[in-house]
């Protein structure tokens, strides 16, 4: 009965209103049928609605409250995707702000490792996360102090290594590779927009790995992490701009000697997690930590191509820099296969280690002058000044036996020797665009006052560029001065202990690069002249690493190309690298270098962006350098030349929705031409291994 009684009076209520809307319209004037309706006046449309009470204008405000309350009762149907966020980095945001989509492809996805980059290859001691060095040769730009420990600088997490985003809605980038317990590597960064203004974001790598011998050991593990926290902020008006970071890192590496059995791939095997090595349980440690923060101020007008940016007619900037580094070598184990040269402070036990801490204040100071009829840049001249100031304290430790205050003889760090100093770089540089496709610049480098006075890098560019169809073309060349690295010239540890006075190491180097998008071509040629050319080197077999300076110069040509190709669902890439030098056995890296892409697109089921293919890479033989346990330098030791095949990896890679995957077996032609291959002496390369790799991105 109550059922029916709430129809009824549901009823009763729709006749009474009807009825009143009615009586209204036939009493009303204006409405259809009335003595001064007219049909054509558009204040006389009515709301056929209307009961005729007095109604108050709702206005915008409340209206967007009542879409949105009405929206928050129903489902979300906004999918979030990419489109919602954009990234930057320092670089990108040297003249004004610039935001780039976010690369959700799956472009090279199968060349995760940073020891496999197809145009920056690596030699290395057998498996990621060990000492590596580059396969080609390419110098370092940088000037002023240096502590020469670069074996593990692949695995760091760098301040420049970060990127900044405006993220509209949370963003999240989760990376997994896995080898089985061989090899694992996993990424995260997650970033969120706190306001407009503010950005704030998380990092963190993490890279496990067992190798492929004697991995039952733990003293054999691969431990790297590093962690990091960014957060960029942007005033409202965009002339303000701060960027910050922190991060910290602990990497640790074996320290093997290699495996007892030189001829591992002739006589084979049966369980190569068996193998035994040199020493079991010898590792060195990494760690460190820094906070860097980015400040920069735009003065000039706003830029109404570019929605709002500035496009500056000055620029005030300031940096502040402070990391601590420390390199640990941990020998816990007898040298009972001489591994060592020498022994200087204890026998079966080592300690080593060097402390650095850095603090930089960098100040700059940048001019433009253009054209103010418009927007676009056309006859534009740029001054950059500034000024580095370069704070380092140095200390080195080793292990001695001493007496303790009890008498009794104890084994402690003990320092033996420090440093503190600093230096003063003068900087400046200075561009001229004569249009969008005509541009010269320079950069100059020169340390002014300090521990390192003299150094220099000055660097001339010009750049022409013919738009779609004729590509670009850049001739460069600079000259450069750098002092010795510490490991050179003062170093005391417990195998190894140098004191050397050696000369400033001066490159000059002539470049070509030419490039074109629409041919997806690209070459470069390079020309270096290196005098002082600084190395490690050994008597011929010898173990004894230690410095060696050639003063005759030395004459190097590099020559890259770069190609791809598309054919149908058919693609192919390639890239060449062709180095020859009069001092081939010095600066030991192959004469030929090529790296093969061929893979075959696919669209399943209308969702699966798929590529199929294979990897091919190859260099001639050259010979290979010995690596220095203790001291974590490669050198030029015996004099070993070792075969060399082609590698070939076959892979899967995809792309569905918000995921990105691969699965891969690397090395694939193991046993084909070889059973393996070697890139520095004594230390045998992977094995062939089934990788797996997933890649999310969510947003929301």
């Amino acid at each position: 009965m109550p059922e029916k009684l709430k129809y009824i009076l549901l009823l009763f209520t729709v006749c009474v209103f009807s009825q009143a809307a009615f009586s209204q319209s036939s009493t009303n004037p204006n409405y259809p049928g009335g003595n001064n309706y007219n049909p054509n006046n558009p204040n006389q449309r009515i709301n056929l609605r209307d009961t005729g009470a007095a109604t108050k204008p709702v206005t915008d405000d409340q209206l967007l409250d009542s879409l949105r309350k009405k929206q928050d009762h129903k489902k979300d149907t906004v999918v979030f995707s990419s489109k919602f966020i954009r990234v930057t980095n320092e670089r990108l945001m040297k003249d004004s702000t610039q935001l780039l989509p976010v690369d959700t492809g799956f472009v090279n996805y199968e060349n995760y490792s940073v020891l496999a980059q197809p145009r920056t290859p690596k030699i290395y001691l057998g498996n990621l996360g060990q000492s590596e060095r580059s396969l080609l040769f390419e110098p370092s730009h940088n000037i002023g102090f240096d502590a020469g420990l670069h074996a593990l600088d692949a695995y760091l997490l760098n301040p420049e290594d970060f990127n900044y985003y405006r993220a509209r809605v949370p963003y999240t980038q989760l990376s997994f590779v896995t080898g089985a317990r061989t090899e694992q590597l996993f990424r995260g960064m997650l970033t969120q927009n706190v306001n407009p203004q503010l950005n704030v974001g998380f990092n963190l790598n993490f890279i496990g790995s067992e190798g492929y011998y004697s991995s039952t050991v733990l003293g054999q593990n691969v431990n790297d992490v590093g962690v990091g926290a960014f957060a960029w902020y942007e005033s409202k008006n965009k002339r303000y701009n701060l960027l910050t970071n922190i991060l910290y890192n602990n990497l640790k590496a074996p320290e093997t000697g290699s495996i007892q059995n030189d001829s591992i791939f002739k006589t084979g095997s049966v369980d190569k997690t068996a193998e035994l090595v040199r020493l079991p349980d010898t590792y060195e440690n990494w760690a460190g930590s820094g906070f860097y923060i980015k400040q920069f101020y735009y003065i000039g007008r706003i830029d109404s191509l570019k929605k709002g940016n500035i496009l500056p007619t000055q620029k005030v900037s300031y940096t502040l820099n402070y990391n601590t580094h420390r390199y640990n070598f941990l020998q816990n184990d007898a040298d009972t296969y001489h591994v060592f040269p020498d022994y200087y402070y204890g026998s079966n036990y080592s300690r080593d280690s060097l402390s650095v801490t850095h603090l930089q204040n960098d100040f700059s100071y940048s001019f433009y002058l253009r054209s103010k009829a418009v927007s676009f840049v056309k006859n534009e001249v740029k001054l950059d000044v500034g000024l580095t100031q370069d704070y380092y304290h140095y200390a080195q430790y080793v292990s001695d036996t001493t007496l303790n205050q009890y008498g009794v003889k104890v084994n402690l760090p003990t320092m033996v020797q420090s440093a503190s100093f600093q230096d003063i770089t003068l900087k400046a540089k200075l561009g001229y665009k004569l249009s969008d496709r005509i541009g010269l610049e320079g950069d100059f480098k020169q340390i002014a006052q300090g521990r390192d006075a003299g150094d220099f890098f000055y660097d001339a560019k010009l750049t022409l560029a013919g738009g779609k169809k004729a590509g670009k073309i850049v001739f460069e060349a600079y000259s450069q001065s750098s002092t010795p690295p510490l490991v050179y010239t003062d170093w005391i540890s417990n195998h190894y202990i140098f004191h050397d006075k050696l000369q400033n190491q001066k490159t000059t180097s002539l470049s070509f690069y030419y490039t074109n998008p629409l041919l997806k071509l690209d070459l470069k040629a390079e020309y270096f002249l290196i005098t002082d050319y600084l190395y490690f080197a050994a008597q011929p077999g010898g173990i004894d690493a230690s410095p060696a300076q050639i003063t005759a110069p030395i004459n190097l040509l590099k020559i890259s190309l770069g190609k791809s190709v598309a054919w149908h669902h058919w693609h192919f890439d390639d890239f060449l690298v062709y180095q020859k030098s009069d001092y081939q056995n010095t600066l030991r890296t192959p004469q030929l270098y090529n790296y093969t892409s061929l893979y075959y697109k696919l669209y399943l089921f209308g969702v699966l962006n798929t590529n199929v293919g294979m990897d091919v890479r190859y260099n001639t033989e050259y010979e290979a350098p010995s690596y220095a346990v203790g001291l974590g330098e490669f050198y030029n030791g015996a004099n070993v030349k070792f075969s060399s095949y082609p590698v070939a990896s076959v892979f899967i890679k995809g792309n569905l929705l918000h995921t990105n995957f691969f699965v891969m077996y690397d090395y694939a032609n193991q046993g084909i031409f070889s059973q393996g291959f070697y890139t520095v002496n004594r230390y045998p390369q992977m094995d062939r291994l089934l990788k797996v790799g997933v890649s999310w991105a969510f947003y929301n």
